[in-house]
């Protein structure tokens, strides 16, 4: 069969190629330079939880032999290697591009000092600010021969340290650098127009003397070392324990998960490597990552911007929705029609503000939503709790599987189930990702429910960083079968059936499925077809075959992929299928579906990716848009994106991320950016409704 030659790139390798794409933002000179500066913070979190969570599973997958090759579609130890080879690959160009921003830097009277660059008036600050600051918090433990090693807690930087001793063997000392209690960065005084800047690393290093005076040494050498660690939670399958129980014991583990990566100082002299390799026993060579002078670069997130207004993003205000301006209700105005917001560009507050309309309207008598990842201080949980004041009836359905969330998750859910709440932990073999709400509503002795379904979390935070859309719909078609999803979340017993919503993981797959083959059908036949997706990742394979039928059958498929695309562009099988990312100011996270359908063509938003996992082992939901008006904005939105000639890269088989103008050199004409356009293009739209 054709099939048998259908090509699919790997996940993994995919995912490399994803984030070097966020790299590329870091060396883009026409973006501010402290944004830059976040972007290598941003790169290297990505990596770093890229180790403890898909390396440590391709780790894991060794063991399985045979069944590891069918899962990943090559041996994983060979695969490890081709990982352990971009991941090298890339950490030059990121110590060369960090080069680069520290001299562009300068260009602006910034510079990171060192230790070794510290004049009189620094020294006097540093110093001071170790005797009151860093040394309180500093735990200095020396590596005796006949003591075991100490434990390396994931996420933290530690300094491997030799004090070299006239005639007698040298000591060793780990400490740890205290950067969850203590900013990284230090502000120094300024002089003139330069300002300056020290990590913290540097002033431990700078006063180390101090911290070992009580040991005659004539030299002391401190080179960084970070240990990542396995982040899978193992939850047993103890039927006495309940849900909460067993995630709060795996997330105990997950902090002395199995080593999978030690990142170390390149310049770290091989005698001091060697004594690190001899006491850390679970580290073998293949874990090995040479990097530079500074680890954990994640908190280059937050690095201080001590110069002007223009070396960060600008951004535009975020814009009120026109068709809320100067009404009084908020659940009225989605009674009379349906409306689809697109963040960050207008606010996240209209979902906020309908749900406190609710708490306190005496006519509502229920809310019922998924809570997946919160803000750190919700305001959407604090409206909740206003509601149950107010004597409504709450039920929030927690996932407290969300990963890295699990703990978040469990405060929340213990502080509305104080306020009298129903919880719901997730579904059983499920996750439950999807992004729902439903407001019940008493009108004219008949219930009235107001649904929302999105693409992204009920977070204010996340709200002004990602790009999402919601849809908040009095459509009884729709809100009558997310009022179905929830009753299938308090019981589990029937997930039910859904003619209009797109349900995984019972029938999302087979749906879309359907839509595809009927574009088949439709380009077999001489008729209109063609298929836009927009989503995080496409990683599926059997849907990845899918789609090559389609562009085999003369199906245009359009694919605006921001994150992991193992489908293969350019073959002969694909040469229908033009493949895009964007990586840019605004995380994109909307996942958007258009069908040509024979010229009436099918809207969706949903909140799952192409993934095997969201298909299958996820509770997720994709709505469809039966709004003409809305129609046409959905379809507005998706081609303003695939305009883009400033930040889009074609995805191809090579994975080299080419700027979709040859040389990132348009003409300022065709330059099209469009976080930016998608802005005018709502603002305009506001002006002209006023």
């Amino acid at each position: 069969m054709a099939s048998k030659n259908y090509e699919q790139l790997n996940r993994e390798l995919s995912w490399l190629s994803f984030n070097e794409r966020v790299l590329q933002e870091a060396e883009d000179k026409t973006v501010p330079l402290i944004e830059r500066v976040k972007f290598m913070g941003i790169f290297s979190s990505n990596r770093d939880e890229f180790f403890r969570v898909r390396v440590a599973t391709v780790k894991r997958m060794v063991k399985l032999g045979r069944k590891a090759k069918e899962i990943l579609g090559e041996d994983p130890e060979i695969l490890l290697g081709k990982i352990q080879k971009m991941v090298i690959n890339q950490a030059n160009k990121f110590e060369g591009i960090y080069e680069e921003l520290l001299h562009d830097l300068g260009k602006k009277n910034i510079y990171i000092l060192n230790e070794r660059m510290l004049n009189a008036e620094h020294v006097k600050h540093v110093r001071q600010y170790f005797h009151d600051e860093v040394m309180p918090a500093l735990v200095p433990i020396m590596l005796d021969a006949f003591v075991p090693f100490p434990y390396l807690r994931d996420k933290s930087v530690y300094f491997l340290i030799k004090l070299n001793r006239s005639g007698k063997k040298p000591k060793y000392s780990l400490i740890e650098i205290p950067s969850e209690v203590l900013p990284r960065f230090v502000v120094l005084p300024k002089q003139g127009d330069k300002k300056y800047i020290i990590l913290l690393d540097d002033v431990i290093r700078y006063c180390l003397d101090v911290v070992y005076a009580i040991f005659d040494h004539e030299s002391i050498e401190a080179y960084a070392v970070k240990l990542t660690r396995d982040a899978e939670l193992d939850i047993d399958n103890d039927v006495t324990k309940t849900i909460v129980e067993k995630i709060s014991k795996s997330l105990k583990k997950r902090k002395k998960g199995a080593p999978v990566r030690l990142t170390y100082d390149n310049d770290m002299p091989i005698d001091m490597l060697d004594f690190l390799m001899k006491r850390i026993v679970a580290i073998k060579t293949e874990n090995l990552i040479p990097g530079g002078r500074y680890h954990n670069f994640k908190d280059f997130i937050n690095f201080p911007n001590v110069g002007g207004p223009e070396l960060k993003f600008q951004n535009p205000m975020q814009l009120d929705h026109e068709i809320f301006s100067g009404k009084k209700s908020f659940l009225k105005v989605i009674r009379e029609k349906d409306i689809l917001l697109f963040y960050p560009y207008q606010s996240f507050s209209h979902i906020i503000d309908v749900i406190r309309e609710a708490a306190i309207d005496p006519r509502v008598e229920s809310i019922k939503m998924t809570l997946y990842r919160a803000a750190k201080h919700s305001r959407v949980v604090n409206a909740l709790i206003n509601a149950m004041k107010n004597g409504k009836k709450v039920t929030l359905v927690v996932e407290i599987q969300a990963r890295f969330d699990e703990e978040a998750n469990l405060h929340w859910a213990d502080k509305l189930m104080e306020e009298g709440a129903q919880v719901i932990y997730g579904v059983p073999g499920l996750k439950v990702h999807s992004k729902l709400f439903l407001i019940s509503r008493r009108e004219n002795g008949k219930l009235v429910n107001y649904a929302h379904v999105g693409t992204g979390n009920f977070n204010e935070q996340t709200s002004k960083l990602y790009s999402d859309c919601s849809l908040l719909t009095c459509d009884k078609r729709i809100t009558g079968e997310v009022a179905k999803l929830f009753i299938f979340y308090a019981n589990n017993l029937k997930p039910g059936t859904y003619k209009h919503l797109l349900v995984a993981p019972y029938f999302m797959r087979k749906k879309f499925n359907n839509f595809i083959n009927k574009e088949i059908a439709n380009a077999k036949a001489g008729k209109p077809a063609s298929i836009k997706l927009k989503l995080n990742n496409l990683v599926d394979r059997e849907i990845i075959k899918k789609l090559y039928e389609a562009s085999e059958a003369g199906v245009k498929i359009k694919l605006i992929i921001r994150g992991i695309c193992c489908l293969v562009t350019g073959e002969s099988y694909s040469k229908n299928i033009e493949a895009i990312s964007i990586v840019d100011k605004y995380l994109e996270h909307s996942r958007v579906f258009i069908f040509c359908n024979g010229g009436n063509e099918k809207y969706f938003l949903s909140s799952a990716d192409w993934m095997g996992r969201n298909f299958d082992n996820r509770s997720e939901v994709g709505v469809p848009i039966y709004d003409k008006a809305l129609q046409k904005e959905i379809k507005t939105f998706f081609d303003i994106q695939w305009s883009d000639h400033c930040k889009a890269r074609i995805i191809n088989k090579k994975q080299d991320n080419p700027y979709r103008v040859t040389g990132h050199s348009a003409s300022q004409k065709t330059k099209v950016r469009a976080q930016d356009e998608i802005y005018k293009w709502l603002k305009q739209k506001k002006a002209q409704l006023k």
